[in-house]
């Protein structure tokens, strides 16, 4: 006679398994496709076996919620633009963590009698996926920009901003030992539901004071918090592959977020209880003058280049111009130059923005440098075409010590031979801090759209 506990719990492991493998593979963009369907098998595993595990019998609304699901995923898919993606990875953290919140909540609700140590994990997956919710809707307007009057994309702070958190922190711990001290109290719903309440405010007060530049920080940060919200619902449900599941994203997510936070020049620490210090902000002004350059004159600098890297920011995905720079890469090869990609940790607005921007056009993946590595030849380099990207090659961080960003890591640009930075306009980066790398003597600022500037280089080529 078969045992059905014994096979659900293999199918979790084999679930668990493909949960690991795929992660594994996406850690090299040539597997990376295979390794997300592995991992989305190993999803639709997880969901049937655990339909069988609970012995549901009413699978119509399950069956309705899974087509409505796939249709906004597919609808996403094919809508949302890479510029995009930041915003959508932040609103799927947050889908997260509201369904641990929700699947919590109603733990504790159908449970009036539940264990106080049971009590407390459930109030912990109530209160990370609270958090995450609401943080990540912060994150989604400071990126978007469309609720702009509401959010300011940069820091937004207030007089006592620490001391409201602190006490916004204290009547989360006294409402929660309220609900598991007295579960079956009339006031139980009330302290429950102010719970609940306060840590989505949490979220909100620990997002705004947090700065554009941090933006990918934050996105990684609040990745691993759904992971961690929804483990701690595993355990309150006693699913071990939900565990697995929330512990693989949890600590993968802290790991990314130490990445970039290193690369940010920030402890974890202070990116974690930033809405509990004191922010505090200089104003610098950068005084010089910018030498502009047309487009058709940096081909001739180009033609006689024997090497260039190419350092790409938000706004060549912006201008959506990877795939022309792709073309521009291969006329340069063909003319004789090496041509190499210098990939800061967090250019753009999400960790791993313009890999997958370059990827998308093709780009070899070995062309693509990390920092240190740019920076070991960049004196070496002939130019250095910056596109688009600003903080990440503000020499501020070097050379400016009241600078926000002073000691942040960044890419010298500047120390190649010549630089041209291709730029609408001389509107600081997301941080808004002024970059002093536009007036240096060996750079040259090139206005317009990158797309249309690479272009005009292109034909330029043909010639």
């Amino acid at each position: 006679m078969l045992n059905i506990e014994l096979i659900i719990n293999a199918v979790y492991v084999l679930s668990a398994a493909l949960f690991i493998l795929g992660l594994k593979l996406l850690s090299h963009p040539s597997t990376a496709r295979r390794g997300n369907k592995l991992s989305a098998i190993g999803m639709l595993v997880a969901i049937c076996i655990t339909l069988i595990d609970q012995n549901i019998l009413a699978y119509e609304w399950i069956i309705v919620a899974i087509l409505a699901g796939s249709a906004v995923g597919a609808f996403i898919a094919k809508k949302v633009q890479l510029t995009e993606m930041p915003e959508m990875v932040s609103l799927l953290n947050g889908v997260g963590g509201l369904a641990s919140l929700l699947v919590a909540l109603a733990m504790l609700e159908s449970d009036s009698a539940i264990e106080s140590y049971l009590a407390i994990i459930v109030l912990l997956a109530i209160a990370i996926g609270g958090i995450t919710f609401s943080g990540s809707v912060v994150a989604w307007a400071k990126l978007s920009g469309k609720v702009a009057k509401l959010i300011s994309s940069g820091s937004t702070v207030f007089s006592g901003q620490a001391f409201v958190n602190g006490c916004i922190v204290v009547a989360i711990f006294v409402l929660g030992a309220l609900v598991v001290m007295y579960p079956q109290t009339a006031n139980s719903t009330i302290y429950l539901y102010a719970f609940v309440a306060l840590c989505i405010v949490l979220g909100v007060m620990l997002v705004i004071p947090i700065g554009g530049a941090d933006m990918p920080v934050v996105i990684s940060l609040l990745n691993s918090y759904s992971g961690l919200a929804a483990c701690a619902a595993g355990m309150a449900l006693n699913n071990n592959l939900l565990i697995v599941a929330g512990a693989l994203v949890g600590a993968s997510g802290i790991i990314l977020t130490s990445v970039m936070c290193k690369a940010m020049n920030r402890s974890l620490i202070n990116v974690l209880f930033s809405g509990f210090q004191t922010v505090k902000t200089t104003e610098i002004k950068i005084e010089g003058e910018v030498k502009p350059l047309a487009a058709d004159d940096a081909y001739f600098v180009l033609e006689a280049a024997q090497s260039v890297v190419v350092i790409p920011g938000y706004g060549m995905a912006v201008a959506q111009a990877q795939h022309a720079m792709k073309e521009l890469q291969v006329l340069l090869e063909e003319n004789g130059a090496e041509v190499v990609y210098g990939i800061h940790p967090v250019a753009g607005r999400m960790p791993g923005h313009m890999n997958v921007l370059l990827a998308e056009a093709d780009v070899p993946y070995e062309l693509l440098l990390e920092m240190d590595e740019v920076n070991a030849r960049m004196a070496n380099f002939d130019v250095a075409i910056v596109i688009g990207a600003n903080d990440v090659v503000n020499p501020a961080a070097r050379e400016i010590e009241g600078s926000p960003i002073y000691g942040m890591p960044i890419i010298n640009a500047d120390l190649a031979k010549n630089v041209f930075i291709l730029k609408r306009g001389m509107a600081s980066g997301f941080a808004g801090i002024e970059n002093p790398l536009f007036f240096k003597d060996n750079a040259r600022m090139i206005f317009g759209d990158a797309k249309d500037t690479i272009n005009t280089i292109i034909r330029q080529f043909s010639v």
